[in-house]
Parts: C-alpha cells; structure tokens; sequence
C-alpha cells in the first residue's frame, strides 16, 4: 500500500512525492552525526528542488552549487550567496560573472587556471573570491565506494604539484587561497572506512599545511554519507562517527575546538535521498517466453536513467509493496535498455495499480532522461505531513535563437 494514499489518484503517474518532514529528520540526523560547529553544504546536484533546499536552508544547512541554475534554486530556496560554496570543473567565464555578480565569493577551484578564471571573474567586480583548493591526493585510505581521489583525474590539484606552484596560487590576483576541499568517496556504507578516509583527509590536510603552506581558514573533508537508492531501507546509522572524528581532529588538526580552522562537510544523497518516493501505475502486463513483464509508465526517462552515482542505470530498483511472484519491472520507452529490475520478487500486478519506488530523493528527476523520447516529466508533489505543500513539474521546450 502506498505511503502518500489518494495523492495518485489525485495528481496522476508517475509522480514523485518530497517529505519535508522526512528532509528535516535527515538533517538533524547528519548534524548530530558530526561534531559540534560543522558547517553542512547541501550538494544541489542531488536533488535542486526549492523546497527541499529552502527545508535544509532553514534547519542550518549552506548551498553547494556547480552551476548557474543551481544556483538560481539556491538563491530561490533563500540561500545567502556569500555563504554559497561554487565547485565544478567546468566553471565558464560567464558562469563565473554571474556568480560574482549574485554575491557568491567562495569557490573550489580544481586548478591554478581554474584559480586564475576565478580571479579575474572577481576582478571585474573590484571584489576578491576566497577559495579552497580541491586536493587529488596521490592514494587514499582503501575504504569501499565511488572512488574520488587517487588517480589522475579531472577533480582537484594533484598534490604533488602543490609544493612547486603554492606560490603562484597565493598570488593570483582578484583570489585569496583560504582552504581546502576533500572528496576522496562517495556513499561509504561501512563506518570504519569512511573514518578511515576523514583520518586521511585530516593527515593530508595537515601535512600540506606544515610542509608546503596551505592556508587552513577552511576544511572542507567532503562526505560519503550513505543512503540507499530507489530501494527500500534506512540511511546509514554511523554511531561512532562524531566520535571518531572529535577524535581524529584533536590528533591532526586540535585548534578545531578553539574556532582556528572552520570544519565543514557535504551531502546530497544522505539530506534528500529518503524524502523521495515515486509513485508509477501499471500500463501493462505481458507473458513472453515463460516471464512475466510489468510495463510502467515510469521508466529511465522518470527514474535513474542518468543516475550521478556511477552507473547508467539502477542495479535493481525494488518497490515498496510486498509480493513473491518473480516478474521484470520494466519502462514505457522504446529501448530494450528502459528495464528497472530484473527477476524481482513482485505482487500480483494488473493495469491501474500504482507501484512505489522508495528512496528517490537523490538522483530522480534531474538525474535522468527526462526529454529522451518526448515524454512528460513527472509531477513533483512536496508534502507535509498530510499537507500539500506545492505541485510542480519541470518543463522544457525548443528556444530558437534569432539571428542578428
């Protein structure tokens, strides 16, 4: 039975639904997990709705943004822009000046160009950016996850070059070095590893400090928080992770707890990924061959076509309601590579019932093929509790340019 009662009826499939209440709970959770006087980024990639970021905004979290309409959601959601944390490889020139212009003045910058772009962006508006370089460490701690650091790579200053150009980056004009910016894994499941990966983080952090000058104002040791994905199940529990950090930090960095350095951390998937349910009606049921077929009307263009998390599809999406009759859970598109789940344990389905997929906070809409085949995006519905807080539905649509 489905959590959200009528609303599909109501509203119609496929149909996301966003617990505001459940954004809160995971907020709070991820700020008791960490020690006192963090600083927590919402990463916007993971879900850039307003008011899933307005709910965060509001319980204390800052914005991380990676581009211009990320940042306008941010900025929506009430974000203030000095307090904004711009990262991406890929940042452009006008980017950077509308950025600027909008009162952002802390970037992650992945190179001295990257730095130099960020300067001169600052420059024209007679302002300087702070900014945290983004480390690409020569190994890391081995934990389990999606691997960030470590290998060459787009992300980040390879750290080995850093005790030959620190100089130069000090002296970009328009810039002010002030930190640095670790991402080593993502989605770190066990406890252990991901403490292992802080540890590393905190010893780099400090040995770049002592041996090559890296200013420390600001540390920013990432996240890896785990939440599941389009499956059932509760986000990761991490009972000695304030701990052990507190820990860790008194061993490598101990003029955190007089205010010498400001900590801070990032997340996406853990803030917003079990807000989300989708709500998807069966179109269809079909034999083919001995195997049972049940045709969504959400497929890859709804739910993890383009997922962010390193795979182009969902290993297995799994519903919310019980059944134990095998059967393939498949989309409406015309590709044979539009399949949720394979050989899943399924209710008895037939057309008009509705399916829901748990767990769809994080990379849902905007993380998938939402314009391939031409199909509708979903409906994004946020409630309250019982309240309907706002209806909503991405639009897109052929803007032709006039030539001059």
């Amino acid at each position: 039975m489905s959590p959200y009662p009528g609303l599909a009826e109501r509203f119609g499939t496929p149909t996301y639904v966003y617990d505001l209440d459940v954004v809160a709970d995971s907020r709070d959770q991820l700020f008791g997990l960490l020690p006192e006087g963090f600083r927590l980024f919402y990463a916007l990639k993971a879900n850039p709705h307003p008011e899933i970021a307005r709910e965060l905004h509001d319980g204390g979290c800052r914005a991380e943004i990676s581009s211009t309409g990320e940042l306008a959601n941010a900025l929506t959601a009430g974000f203030d822009p000095g307090e904004i944390l711009y990262t991406g490889p890929g940042k452009t020139n006008a980017e950077l000046e509308q950025a600027i212009a909008a009162g952002v003045r802390l970037f992650s910058v992945e190179s001295r160009t990257d730095l130099e772009h960020v300067g001169a962006a600052a420059g024209q508006h007679g302002v300087t950016a702070s900014a945290l370089l983004r480390v690409n460490t020569t190994a890391s701690s081995g934990g389990t996850g999606i691997r960030m650091m470590g290998r060459p790579s787009q992300f980040g200053i390879d750290a080995e070059t850093l005790p030959g150009i620190m100089p130069a980056l000090k002296a970009v004009p328009g810039a002010r070095v002030v930190g640095a910016h670790f991402f080593t894994m993502s989605n770190a499941q066990d406890e252990d590893a991901l403490l292992g990966e802080y540890e590393f983080v905190l010893t780099s952090a400090a040995r770049l400090r002592d041996e090559v000058g890296l200013p420390l104002e600001i540390l920013d040791i990432g996240g890896g928080f785990s939440s599941p994905y389009a499956v059932p199940g509760p986000r990761a529990g991490y009972p000695k992770l304030r701990a052990g950090l507190e820990t860790l930090l008194d061993l490598h960095l101990p003029e955190w707890r007089s205010g010498g350095i400001e900590l801070a951390c990032e997340s996406g998937r853990y803030l917003s990924g079990s807000c989300g349910s989708l709500l998807a009606g069966v179109v269809n049921v079909k034999e083919s061959r001995g195997s049972r077929f049940v045709v969504l009307d959400a497929g890859i263009n709804v739910v993890g076509g383009l997922s962010g998390i390193g795979r182009l599809l969902p290993a297995a999406v799994g519903i919310e309601e019980a059944g134990s009759a095998p059967g393939n859970l498949v989309g409406p598109l015309c590709t044979p590579g539009d399949s949720l789940a394979k050989a899943a344990k399924l209710p008895e389905l037939a057309p008009g019932d509705v399916v829901t997929v748990p767990n769809v906070g994080a990379y849902g809409v905007t993380a998938s093929l939402i314009s391939f085949l031409g199909r509708p995006a979903p409906t994004e519905v946020v409630v309250r509790g019982d309240e309907v807080v706002s209806v909503s539905r991405l639009d897109y649509q052929r803007a032709y340019e006039v030539s001059p």
